[in-house]
């Protein structure tokens, strides 16, 4: 008898939860251990129309989908993707899964999310890190008014890392641009582009998660006043893709423009804003046109795009830190330096990114010669992508299927389920009840039964 497992994730999110929290079905699915039931629940404010019914892995994600969450009996394994200060336990084992943080430190919540749980996991070293380094002393009030430290508030359940696979069937190298994404890109006038993709979340310039302004400010310092220059195209949004977001962001932008002479002849750079399929998303890091990714990231759990845009052989420009470092060679992508520094006042997110933490900023200098080196030497860029590409074939989403059933198997095989009573085989009988013989009684006359009874 398969296990019951209770899912709860925003399966129909179109956001980076959404698409580990779809793949982790699959992985789970893929064991055949398990009957599964999916709790859908949102993710902040973006879209909850991902799952295409015409896809049949999409299809068989719906068709487990409850209206009520509630079910019967009690899941043999109740699995969280979310932040783990949701997480819950419902289940005889529970398993909460989260991409972590993207600064040093986690929340003291977060820690006692997790000790709620029996499993955790998480997708990179650096995430693991996060939870794993980050202690907090229990202080108590004694009858004298003065303050004692009387335990400490650590990590004490098991966790494990499971990274983020690319699905080879969409991502990989290919000149099947769709026909859309093609026009649009061959509309920019230059060959060479540089690409971000990402969400420009809240944050002051330089205190955006992504350093998406930064990222811009260099990238005009380093091609402004060239003969020849490149377009840096930006695949971002805020979190909806409405007219008003858009408009936003080209604020932004523009913001960021305006910090030079009027009289600088400034590379372009051209905005895709709004919703893009996988099937587009490889279609774009396989354009020739776009050349290289680039990322100022101040930090990420896993950096799942990064990964993507390897598996098209683009090469990429990213921070010497956090989650990408795990699938980034420092031989054959360009890691960039820098330093940790404290988050800054308006990045602080109650329970989630902690005043006391650090993220990681770029070395501004390094990434100028970083742009320019990529812009004037591609050929060597490119060749080493190729032997990135190559070294990253291993973390693919049937390698982390696999990975996913070795955990099931060391966490989840003798995990005992309820089973039938196999009750004793009664015979039939009969619905008249059996005849029973009485005895024959001796006739006795009227009077004597007058004289025995004293009538």
């Amino acid at each position: 008898m398969k296990k019951l497992m209770l899912i709860c994730a925003p399966f129909t999110s179109r956001s980076g939860y959404g698409d580990h929290a779809r793949d982790l079905f699959h992985a789970f699915d893929k064991t055949d251990q398990f009957d599964i039931k999916l709790w859908d629940v949102r993710w902040g404010d973006c879209p909850r129309n991902a799952l295409n019914l015409e896809n049949e892995k999409d299809k068989r994600i719906s068709d487990c989908i409850l209206k009520n969450p509630k079910t019967d009996k009690q899941p043999d394994v109740y699995v969280d993707i979310r932040i783990p200060n949701e997480f819950q336990t419902i289940g005889k084992f529970n398993i909460g899964i989260t991409a972590g943080v993207e600064t040093n430190a986690v929340s003291q919540l977060w820690i006692e999310g997790c000790n709620k749980m029996d499993l955790i996991i998480v997708p990179s070293e650096h995430s693991k890190r996060g939870f794993v380094n980050t202690v907090f002393d229990k202080i108590e009030n004694l009858p004298n008014g003065q303050r004692q430290k009387v335990a400490e508030i650590k990590l004490l359940k098991p966790m494990e890392v499971l990274f983020e696979g690319f699905d080879e069937d969409i991502y990989k190298p290919t000149k099947d641009i769709p026909t859309e994404l093609n026009d649009l890109l061959n509309t920019i006038e230059e060959d060479f582009c540089f690409l971000f993709v990402g969400q420009w979340v809240k944050g002051n310039y330089g205190e955006d998660r992504k350093d998406i302004g930064r990222m811009i400010k260099v990238f005009l310092e380093t091609f402004s006043n060239r003969k020849e220059q490149p377009t840096l195209v930006l695949k971002t949004s805020g979190a909806t893709f409405s007219i008003m977001d858009r408009e936003e962001i080209l604020k932004k932008i523009k913001e960021v423009k305006a910090m030079f002479p009027k009289d600088w002849n400034l590379p372009k750079i051209q905005l895709l804003h709004g919703e893009l399929s996988d099937e587009e998303m490889n279609g774009l890091y396989n354009h020739p046109k776009i050349k290289a990714m680039v990322s100022f990231t101040h930090g990420e759990g896993f950096g799942r795009p990064l990964l993507e845009a390897t598996a098209a052989k683009l090469p990429v420009i990213a921070p010497n830190w956090s989650g990408q470092a795990d699938f980034l060679n420092p031989n054959y992508s360009q890691l960039l330096p820098g330093e940790l520094k404290p988050v800054p006042a308006s990045a602080v997110w109650k329970d989630i990114v902690i005043p006391e933490s650090q993220w990681f900023n770029v070395d501004e200098n390094q990434a100028f010669k970083f742009f320019k080196n990529t812009f004037e030497n591609y050929k060597e860029v490119k060749n080493r992508a190729g032997k990135q590409y190559e070294e990253n074939k291993k973390f693919t989403l049937d390698k982390m299927c696999d990975g996913m059933k070795d955990l099931c198997d060391k966490y989840l095989k003798d995990l005992p389920t309820q089973v039938g009573l196999n009750l004793p085989k009664l015979k039939k009988v009969s619905d008249a009840p059996p005849a029973i013989k009485l005895p024959k009684l001796k006739k006795v006359s009227e009077g004597a039964v007058k004289q025995e009874v004293g009538v």
